[in-house]
């Protein structure tokens, strides 16, 4: 079995990256630092991608996508998170908002949402999370009730990424009280400048205000928000959760702090004076970590595969993320750990380590 990307998927690889070496500037990182330049250069850089068909080029052509294959789109998904997701925020809706829609909306919510996100021109928010259901998503209490003229909606989102710079939030809420937990849960596609919405940034040790709060304060949307069938939001939610999971290139992220990290050990001496390399402990973390990131590829070709031959398995998406996430903080502790005093330093310091920096590798590690 080949385990191996197309010859025509990694002839586009190395097009895509000579894309991005043409089009990052000297002071990109990551989307996940502190600077004001980030969200519209992400916005203007969507738009050169879209412009090329290559934003969201696995989607359909009635939708603004170019109909390639999913091998070219992840090869999208590798590379955007190997160079910190210049895509900005949109990557929410690329991955998984926009699928969403497409399987479960209206003709005229795909001819109003759709077109926007494959032209880089909308950025979305996911309003899930809430303060007492987060990893329990399904006991949410924020409510949608039905006034006769469309739903009015009441309750509290957290941890909320880019909810200050997005259009519209893809909400969960309860619309009906009474049925079992899982049962009574619908999605809503929610303007959010719509009266009533309240958006409040969460300040953490990560840096950037990514993170927000959300109040719906008898928030009023028209009967056209709901996406996909009344009390069936549950099976909505889990479509779109599995696309986010399989969505973000985590091989391509952890190869790129790989490479990094095998190269500060060459080139960084330990109180000895002996290189970082040379120790057993490093060199072992390592070889390990190479190892898992492969494991980790692999695991993603498999949920890409069922996903493209409509075999989807939701535990297998749910693995994947799992796997991802504890891989991201065992890169972060080992960066944390050769770099030493350095590396809390911030990107924004002559003395930082790794690019921008370990304290910010374990800083976003956190969240994932």
């Amino acid at each position: 079995m080949n385990f191996e990307y197309p010859a025509e998927a990694e002839a586009f690889r190395n097009e895509l990256r000579a894309f991005l070496e043409a089009e990052l500037p000297a002071w990109w990182t990551n989307l996940w630092v502190n600077d004001d330049r980030i969200i519209p250069f992400t916005l203007e850089f969507c738009q050169k991608m879209a412009a090329k068909g290559w934003l969201a080029m696995a989607w359909p052509k009635e939708y603004g996508g170019g109909d390639a294959d999913i091998w070219h789109q992840n090869v999208v998904r590798e590379e955007m998170w190997g160079r910190g997701e210049p895509r900005g925020p949109q990557f929410m809706n690329l991955n998984y908002i926009g699928p969403a829609i497409m399987m479960f909306g209206t003709d005229a919510q795909k001819e109003r949402y759709i077109k926007p996100m494959a032209a880089g021109e909308v950025i979305w928010c996911q309003g899930f999370s809430e303060p007492d259901a987060g990893s329990d998503l399904a006991s949410l209490r924020t409510r949608a009730d039905d006034t006769g003229a469309g739903f009015k909606i009441n309750g509290q989102k957290i941890w909320t990424s880019y909810a200050a710079q997005a259009q519209y939030c893809f909400l969960m809420a309860r619309t009906d009280p009474n049925a079992p937990k899982h049962k009574g849960i619908s999605v809503f596609l929610v303007d959010m400048q719509t009266l009533g919405i309240t958006v409040r940034p969460i300040q953490s040790m990560g840096g950037p205000i990514e993170f927000h709060e959300v109040f719906f304060d008898d928030a009023e949307v028209p009967y056209d928000t709901l996406l996909g069938p009344l009390n069936q939001g549950w099976r909505v939610a889990m479509s779109a959760l599995e696309g986010e999971r399989a969505g973000v290139g985590f091989a391509g992220l952890y190869g790129l702090q790989l490479e990094k990290l095998s190269q500060f050990a060459r080139e960084s001496q330990d109180i000895s004076g002996e290189p970082l390399s040379h120790r057993a402990d490093v060199r072992s973390k390592l070889v390990r970590l190479r190892a898992l990131n492969r494991a980790l590829r692999l695991l993603m070709y498999k949920v890409v595969a069922n996903q493209t031959g409509g075999d989807s398995v939701l535990v297998d998406s749910a693995i994947y993320k799992t796997l991802a996430g504890d891989m991201s903080m065992q890169i972060a502790h080992l960066a944390m750990d050769v770099a030493g005093p350095r590396g809390f330093c911030l990107e924004n310091d002559p003395m930082v380590t790794l690019g921008d920096g370990a304290f910010r590798w374990w800083t976003h590690a956190l969240p994932v």
